[in-house]
């Protein structure tokens, strides 16, 4: 089969690799239908993250069951599936928690599972997923080609907008400002409308994902950086600021942009993955009474919540994705993703 590899900075390839096989009995082989390049993937491609050596990449994925293990129960072969951004039992303490990131078992896309077998990287034409019970979800039938990319924003990107917002304590009239135009910050701008917030910031500079933004239940835009931006956004609520900032960038500068701009006894819900060196000031949180909360997000636990409304239609998450090319192109994807001609890319095996 052919799948991705990263061997350094700007230096991913399409490559032949063997094909996965069933090893635990609680497995599953699934055939790739639609993968995509997430913004942490850029971390390693931009050569932020050193890569010590050549990796399979991809952690976002949907496809169809070919085989399962001995020990399978409620995944079938010929099953569509989605599948989150890591490997879990959804059996553990952990999981039943609400936090399968944290499964007693995890198991990661491209690196190891529980057991230290190889795992497939999404990005690729096929992956074994290790527990098949607890990490894949099969939809109630089989989806349009229309709906695909909808159901993919499930594997990661919607899932993470909406641990953010969930984490921030939004509901019905809350008043929320995204840091990140990203498609992680365009998902916690649909997910925080979805949950009733009755006014929305997104914090923005360019123009396509300003007007998809609005689409997703922007009511206002901030172009501005720094103390410029903070001012900005806290004008729009009397001087004050919002209930909630959405941190989906990663950075120092974006946290403290976050930070900055709730209102005294805020809340921020952070799931950009750290870069840049961001930590948490004490005492200006202690001063201001602000509160943080997030992380890598269990979207696993989010999947059955928000299944039902992106296979209805009602939610359209999939528009994120702006371009879309063939799995042997995946240079491209990368290179259109780091120099910011898309928002997010699909990819197709």
């Amino acid at each position: 089969m052919h799948a991705t590899t990263i061997y350094g900075k700007n230096d991913v390839r399409y490559e032949e690799v063997p094909k996965p096989e069933l090893i635990t009995g609680g497995d599953a082989i699934v055939k790739v239908v639609a993968a995509c390049v997430c913004g942490s993937d850029l971390w390693r491609y931009r050569g932020i993250t050193p890569v010590k050596h050549p990796a399979r990449i991809g952690h976002e994925f949907v496809g169809i069951v070919e085989s399962v293990g001995d020990t399978v129960s409620k995944i079938n072969v010929g099953d569509f599936v989605i599948a989150p951004f890591y490997d879990c039992d959804m059996t553990c303490v952990n999981c039943r928690n609400g936090f399968t990131t944290s499964c007693l078992e995890i198991g990661w896309w491209g690196g190891k599972d529980h057991w230290g077998n190889d795992m497939q990287g999404a990005q690729g034409e096929y992956v074994r997923v290790p527990h098949a019970d607890g990490s894949l979800v099969a939809t109630p039938g089989q989806p349009s080609a229309e709906l695909v990319p909808h159901l993919l924003t499930l594997a990661d990107v919607f899932g993470t907008g909406h641990h953010a917002a969930v984490s921030a304590g939004v509901k019905q009239g809350s008043t929320v400002a995204v840091v990140g135009d990203g498609a992680v910050g365009l998902s916690a701008v649909l997910a925080a409308k979805r949950l009733g917030a009755a006014r929305i910031v997104l914090m923005s500079r360019h123009e396509d994902r300003q007007n998809l933004g609005r689409d997703f239940g922007a009511t206002d835009i901030v172009e501005q950086r720094g103390d410029e931006g903070i001012a900005a956004v806290k004008a729009l609520f009397d001087g004050v600021g919002p209930d909630a900032v959405l941190e989906c960038v990663g950075t120092k500068e974006s946290m403290d942009q976050a930070l900055r701009s709730a209102r005294p006894g805020g809340q921020v819900g952070f799931v950009g993955v750290p870069s840049g060196g961001p930590e948490l000031p004490v005492r200006q949180l202690f001063d201001s009474n602000v509160g943080v909360r997030g992380g890598m997000a269990p979207v696993r636990n989010y999947i059955d919540e928000l299944l039902p409304e992106v296979w209805n239609g009602s939610l359209k998450p999939g528009r994120v994705f702006d371009l879309e090319l063939p799995l042997s192109e995946v240079a491209e994807a990368y290179a259109a993703m780091d120099e910011r001609r898309a928002i997010k890319v699909l990819l197709k095996p």
